[in-house]
């Protein structure tokens, strides 16, 4: 659409089931969901093919399809996080504990999305706060009043976009009265027209928040012999978004408010003291 300024790309690592949740429950979902977006100018979208060749052949990797962070070797993790952070884009995350959320029911919002997927459009919503917010200031800086985002999602069976749509009507319907209304989609940049699901192979740009998503996930969720590395989303800085020169709650948003239940480990801590969270927080 001629209104599109911005491409929004947005993908998860780790699950959104609260049934069971991991160290609690042995066979639980996972302890942590990262949720991400890379934010790119309209005008970029041409170039995303070529960045993404130019970062596969940079880690040496020859995937037959496609890019999958999960997939590569470490130093490669490391060259593909490097190569992206030199690029012109924003990425934003917002990462949860679980173990808080095991067995948690949410009325409102599953009443507003009305299917059992709620808590993943709530992180969206919470994500879309944060990146409708950054596009609406870079419209009053450069006039461009109205313009808006094309929201493209990596494709699963469980999501569809008549569950997107209804979730974000009902919210837009509630205005100032939403049940949490510390802060709202901006909805000057946002359409709900302009909203797509693309299989993850198809779209550069969903494998750049594929990078992203998956290096905050390998930053905080410990593998079973209790080890992570916050190294490739430390070096993912440069792109992640800041406002009034911090990340915290902007381009890095965390949930819980407190993460003392999660009994973080040292390595753990490193990358949420890197992006601002305090220790008190920890």
């Amino acid at each position: 659409m001629s209104d599109v300024k911005y491409i929004v790309y947005i993908d998860e690592a780790g699950d959104f089931g609260l049934n069971a949740v991991t160290p609690i429950d042995p066979r639980g979902a996972s302890e942590w969901m990262v949720l991400g977006a890379i934010v790119i100018r309209k005008e970029n979208e041409s170039n995303a093919q070529s960045w993404l060749t130019s970062i596969r052949e940079a880690a040496n990797n020859f995937q037959p399809a496609s890019l999958h962070f999960r997939t590569l070797k470490d130093g490669q993790k490391e060259v593909v996080c490097n190569e992206l952070a030199r690029l012109s884009m924003r990425a934003f995350v917002v990462v949860s504990n679980k173990q808080n959320m095991r067995g948690h029911k949410n009325e409102p919002a599953s009443h507003i999305s009305g299917h059992r997927h709620w808590f993943y459009w709530w992180m969206t919503r919470l994500l879309l706060e944060r990146v409708t917010g950054f596009c609406a200031e870079i419209n009053g800086k450069e006039g461009t009043p109205g313009k808006k985002l094309q929201i493209e999602f990596s494709r699963r069976k469980d999501l569809k976009k008549s569950h997107f749509t209804d979730y974000f009507t009902r919210l837009w319907a509630q205005g100032n009265n939403a049940f949490l209304a510390k802060r709202t989609i901006n909805w000057s940049t946002f359409d709900s027209r302009n909203v797509h699901f693309f299989d993850h192979s198809s779209r550069a740009g969903l494998q750049f928040a594929d990078i992203v998503t998956s290096a905050f996930y390998q930053a905080v969720n410990t593998h079973p012999h209790g080890t992570c590395c916050p190294d490739y989303a430390e070096s993912l800085k440069p792109i992640v978004n800041r406002k009034n020169n911090t990340f915290l709650d902007d381009g890095f948003t965390v949930l819980p408010y407190s993460l003392r239940q999660a009994h973080l480990n040292d390595l753990q801590k490193k990358i949420f003291r890197s992006y601002g969270l305090p220790n008190s927080r920890m």
